[in-house]
């Protein structure tokens, strides 16, 4: 890596879209070092990030447990979790920076849980059989986005870095080929901003709501990276989503979002269903011998632990069967009694209360007395933005991190891994890299006067304007909800040939009738959630298009991306290593134009290639 020395630092001003781990990470540590820094988020409070829902903990391969945890253990759980999908120099990276940050939180003040003796505590996570993930009881991500939170106010107090909350990314200014800037709207005056600067970081999250239903807060979408995409930014494996096993079942129409359950409930719940079909009974009343612990009788080697995309297959697999419980049929049971006898009530509310405690407050049903009903629902997307080793991606100047890339989770991300993720890109590899590009070029002065710059507002403001000139007769949430059942149904849990090619018949056609029929009602200048959702959906509406034309192109399964066509006599994932092992970057090629597919091959030299097995 070159390097920026400290008096030149002074002259770059870097943008960061985005306040999570990753962003605020990166925006902290960037200020530090001594760049000016603009920071955007469209909440109220840089705080108010999603990251602030992860639950379970963070991974890094410290052994504290002395249970035979290493780096390259790390580093392969990591790359044979996501199904020999991912780069192996990224990922042998983020399991060498895991170490790091661990001690970066802890000097932070994160309250990581604690042995008896005062000793960090680790847990066991799915797709692991070592114990190396730190938690905060189940609030894991609260806890480190307020470290990162801090760091980051520290910088704004000290006018390092400008902060503006309430603020939506719109568009990317391309100048010369190189990234140099944003165009935002104010969410409450509705004014349109230029910002320029040397270089762009979108940390972003991902697009689980493209599926309507999804474990993500309602306001995460995919604008920042659809509309860098369209200014020449390849997109990375769209297809590969990632399908949770432990979420709050779906109660029926009314619902707009859904609740997990964090992934370390698996630990100490068991996963069970009733062996005959239609079996009604209380669960407290069937015996053990009327019970299937399905996770433990097809995964012997890690039961409860299997991996999410595996765990979530298996769990669609029993409620087909007939097996399902709840009123639905869509559902099966987790269950502590087993913990609670063996090690005592007082323990699992000291490990899992607070999620015990939302649970009750959702399903009104005491989980410390019947057992929790959960399904498998949408929660993390692995595709993203396509970036190179240093997080730039095919626009110069425009780096990518967290979830809003696609780097280091290929086809299946584990649990306790996108903490571990956003954290390494924003607090260690950015500030290293973007030190790089920005030493390694000449970049002229650009003001946001360049013509660029009233370009791309005004096709903003052209984009706003038609949205309310409509005036039609459906809502933004009805178009939303009717695509999210094509994805879930023809690009879900699984895909098949038949189904996504009906889906790419059926998006376009939704498409068309969003622009002649959409409604949204109030102006442009105030505060106006129908116009924000406008934008969002719209943009769901072309990445939707661009998920299943990726699932039909690959005609493998792997990890998350199942395709019934290719299994396994047993019913699992088979790969197709020989046509398939590259990362599929997909390139805009225009309106009306089908994108152009970019293929970059994977080289595994350190990993031999395998069928995964969890048996």
């Amino acid at each position: 890596m070159k390097l920026v020395n400290p008096a030149n630092k002074r002259k770059n001003s870097i943008i960061v879209v985005g306040t999570g781990l990753a962003g605020g990470a990166a925006a902290a540590a960037m200020s530090e070092l001594g760049y000016n820094v603009k920071c955007f988020c469209f909440q109220d409070s840089p705080r108010r990030a999603h990251s602030i829902a992860a639950q379970g903990g963070i991974n890094a391969a410290k052994n504290y447990q002395n249970d035979g945890d290493s780096i390259y253990r790390l580093f392969y759980d990591t790359i044979k979790g996501g199904d020999f999908r991912s780069r192996e120099g990224n990922v042998y990276r983020l399991a060498e920076l895991s170490v790091n940050i661990i001690d970066q939180c802890v000097a932070q003040g994160v309250p990581f849980a604690r042995e008896y003796g005062g000793l960090l505590s680790n847990r066991s996570f799915g797709g692991a059989q070592v114990s190396r993930t730190f938690y905060a009881r189940g609030q894991t991500g609260q806890q480190l986005l307020l470290g990162a939170y801090q760091a980051l106010e520290r910088q704004i107090a000290r006018d390092g870095v400008e902060m503006y909350p309430r603020t939506e990314m719109l568009d990317l200014v391309v100048i010369d080929g190189k990234a140099r800037g944003i165009v935002t709207r104010d969410l409450v005056t509705g004014a349109i901003e230029s910002h320029a600067g040397e270089a762009v970081v979108l940390a972003t999250g991902g697009y689980g709501n493209v599926y309507y239903l999804s474990t993500n807060a309602q306001g995460s979408n995919a604008t920042a990276i659809w509309r860098a995409y369209k200014r020449g930014a390849a997109f990375a494996n769209p297809c590969f989503t990632q399908i949770h096993p432990t979420c709050i079942p779906v109660t029926g129409e009314h619902q707009s979002k859904l609740t997990l359950m964090s992934e370390s409930l698996r630990n100490d719940g068991r996963v069970w269903v009733p062996k005959e079909r239609g079996d009604k009974r209380d669960p407290r009343q069937i015996p053990e011998e009327d019970r299937d612990y399905f996770l433990e009788r097809k995964y012997p080697a890690f039961g409860n632990l299997a991996p999410r995309d595996i765990a979530s297959r298996a769990a669609k697999e029993v409620c087909d069967e007939g097996r399902g419980v709840g009123e639905s049929g869509l559902g099966v049971y987790l269950d502590f009694a087993d913990a609670i006898k063996r090690l005592g009530r007082d323990v699992i509310a000291e490990r899992y209360g607070n999620l015990f405690e939302m649970y009750q407050r959702i399903t009104d049903e005491n989980p410390y007395e019947v057992p929790m009903r959960i399904y498998p629902a949408v929660h993390y997307t692995m595709g993203g933005l396509w970036v190179d080793y240093n997080l730039m991606g095919t626009i110069d100047g425009l780096h990518v991190t967290g979830e809003a890339n696609f780097s280091d989770h290929g086809a299946n991300r584990l649990g306790a891994s996108a903490l571990m993720q956003g954290l390494a890109d924003g607090y260690f590899i950015i500030p290293n890299t973007i030190g790089n590009y920005l030493a390694s070029r000449k970049l002229d002065k650009v003001e946001t006067s360049h013509p660029a710059f009233g370009s791309a507002e005004a096709e903003v403001v052209e984009r706003t304007n038609r949205f309310l000139s409509i005036k039609g007769k459906r809502t933004v949430t009805s178009f939303h909800r009717e695509l999210g059942k094509i994805m879930w149904n023809y690009c879900g849990m699984s895909r098949n040939e038949a189904g996504l090619e009906l889906a790419l018949k059926k998006i376009p056609e939704l498409r068309e009738e969003f622009w002649r029929d959409v409604n949204v009602p109030g102006s442009d200048v105030e505060l106006n959630q129908a116009l924000e959702k406008a934008g969002r959906v719209a943009d769901f509406l072309e990445l939707g298009e661009l998920m299943c034309l990726d699932a039909l192109d690959r005609t493998e399964s792997c990890g998350a991306h199942f395709r019934e066509e290719s299994q396994t006599p047993e019913g699992e994932a088979l790969r197709d290593d020989e046509n398939f092992a590259y990362v599929a970057a997909w390139q805009y090629a225009g309106e009306g134009h089908s994108p152009i597919l970019n293929k970059e091959p994977l080289v595994f030299e350190n990993v031999k290639l395998s069928q995964r097995s969890y048996k």
